[in-house]
């Protein structure tokens, strides 16, 4: 076992260490087993980080596992992208990839073990009729009619599943348990349905497939996994998975535990919800910045650091709570403003002309990347007569408080020189187009010999060596902490949630960014090149994150 001292502790990692401490176990098998029927979210990396995290702090081995029972709703492209994901946040599986359907003969052995037992049925009620046979929470179900039918004569049904001899929902096979059990799902469960469907991975040999709660415990069984983690909801099937897992003959005899799901503001979880975004073109697709899938993240910027660190901070508890969208934040700007180099972009440009400085001349200034950290150095940006600076960065009048550039005013230009106001331009409608000011040459990296400080400082690009730039300005995508609590949750999305700029300007050493690489654009926040529309011949930045939570502000 590794040293604890860095192993986040929770009540699964004592389960492990009592465990491990009584000999129950040697050494730790864990699992992630995904469902390829749309993206992964960050609820999922909570759990990637979980089952990978607990099997790297115990040098155990953990199996990624695809529960492709449900051919209808799965996709090869969903199992690529999961594979991405979790490696993206990485993690790295033990072997080659499982898949659910590697077990389909050995479960339909266990399916026939448990008939022979009398311990399994095939029924012909209709789902309809089963539904009205289960009974109520306050009311005992009722024996099927065809609970008592022969061993013999379940196999020959089961068989005839098998060779495609009954239509879909003729029949089914069924657990012999308890109709009038306390607990719902123990009310004679479904095992096998008859779906005649194409199987991405297992094609059209099997038209009758496993239900979860059979295949589930029997393939955490075959894989010798030692404890199977799972969210809350599954509490109730845990009696199910031990049921089957008691009365088959496997040697091993895995156990589950349950942890709470994670729950985020301003978004839903919900696979079917994040589905109607995408075939309703609410959103731009899976990967959307928007979107709380992990590709959506990574599109946005988030680092896979920044990722597993939140994952740390919300910790593994059996108490559901919804966690705030800024945790999330707190955690890759935490990130970024240590690793992420800055730049100089301005996003809604006014020019500035700088009368006294020489018409032809380009001065090339170096600036350091990053304030805090010498290793990565520093980059060249060119200075010119003619520069743009951000709209607001201006006005004719201000009060003391405001510390950007005014008339008659001094500021300083970011590593560059001290520029004074004069006078402006203005369009028709009186928006402020040109600033005209004058420069101090003794200014660069110093404050000027009379003394005076200017009180504030403003980023700028050079007019003529910029380079042409779309900034998506990437917000939360509903307007309430709790979308999924709506009647309509579609009828809470926040118009704001993408901006499109399209005049932006930026320095040309963003020409250099790779898909993915973050910045910290100064004074306006972090920023990553966009890693499906963006290039070196069409600079497409997406934001990650403000510099601060200004939504906290709005709660104010």
């Amino acid at each position: 076992m590794s040293e604890t001292s860095n192993r986040a502790s929770n009540f699964i990692t004592n389960i492990i260490d009592a465990d491990l401490d009584s000999g129950k176990h040697t050494s730790i098998q864990t699992r992630f087993p995904p469902e390829p029927n749309g993206y992964l979210h960050i609820g999922h990396a909570k759990s990637i980080c979980l089952n990978f995290g607990i099997a790297n702090d115990y040098q155990g081995k953990c199996n990624l596992r695809f529960d492709d029972t449900n051919p209808e709703k799965e996709d090869i492209d969903y199992v690529n992208s999961i594979q991405k994901d979790v490696q993206w946040l990485g993690f790295q599986w033990d072997g080659d990839v499982r898949y659910s359907s590697d077990y389909f003969d050995r479960l339909y052995g266990y399916a026939v073990e448990l008939i022979e037992k009398g311990l399994a049925y095939v029924d012909f009620l209709t789902p309809d009729e089963i539904r009205e046979y289960r009974g109520t929470l306050q009311k005992p179900g009722k024996n099927s009619p065809y609970r008592d039918t022969s061993v013999d004569e379940n196999l020959t049904h089961f068989e005839k599943m098998k060779n495609g001899e009954y239509k879909e929902g003729e029949c089914c096979l069924r657990a012999k348990v308890d109709m009038a059990s306390s607990f719902m799902c123990m009310r004679d469960p479904v095992l096998y349905r008859v779906k005649f469907a194409h199987h991405h991975q297992t094609g059209d040999k099997w038209c009758i497939y496993p239900m979860y709660d059979f295949t589930h415990c029997i393939s955490d069984a075959i894989e010798g996994i030692t404890h199977s983690l799972c969210t809350l909801e599954f509490q109730d099937n845990r009696r199910i998975y031990d049921w089957i897992i008691e009365n088959i003959s496997i040697e091993c005899t895995p156990r589950q535990y349950e942890f709470s799901r994670l729950n985020l503001e301003y978004t839903v979880m919900s696979k079917r919800k994040l589905n109607t975004l995408v075939e309703q073109n609410l959103v731009s697709g899976w990967d959307d910045p928007r979107m709380p899938t992990i590709a959506g993240f990574r599109r946005r910027g988030y680092t896979p650091a920044s990722i597993r660190e939140f994952c740390k901070r919300i910790g593994v508890t059996k108490m559901d709570n919804t966690i705030e969208m800024g945790v999330l934040e707190s955690a890759v700007r935490e990130d970024l403003n240590e690793s992420a180099p800055r730049a100089m972009a301005v996003l809604d440009p006014i020019k500035v002309v700088i009368e006294n400085y020489p018409e032809a001349q380009v001065e090339t200034l170096n600036i350091k990347n990053h304030p805090n950290d010498e290793s990565q150095g520093s980059r060249e940006v060119p200075f010119s007569r003619e520069l743009y600076i951000e709209a607001e960065d201006f006005r004719e009048e201000a009060n003391k408080k405001y510390k950007r550039l005014v008339l008659d005013k001094a500021v300083r230009l970011r590593g560059a020189y001290v520029i004074t106001a004069t006078r402006c331009d203005k369009d028709d409608e009186g928006n402020v187009t040109t600033v005209y000011c004058t420069y101090d040459p003794n200014t660069l990296g110093k404050n000027p010999e009379d003394g005076t400080k200017p009180k504030g400082v403003i980023h700028w690009v050079s007019a003529e060596q910029s380079l042409p730039a779309e900034i998506r300005l990437y917000d939360r995508l509903f307007t309430v902490p709790n979308p999924g609590g709506e009647e309509d949750f579609t009828k809470v999305i926040n118009p704001e949630s993408l901006v499109v700029l399209s005049n932006a300007r930026v320095e040309p050493y963003l020409a250099q960014a790779k898909p993915e690489q973050a910045f910290q654009f100064e004074r306006q926040g972090y920023f990553c090149l966009d890693n499906k529309d963006g290039s070196a011949d069409k600079l497409v930045f997406n934001r990650t994150v403000g510099l601060r939570d200004t939504w906290a502000k709005i709660g104010d």
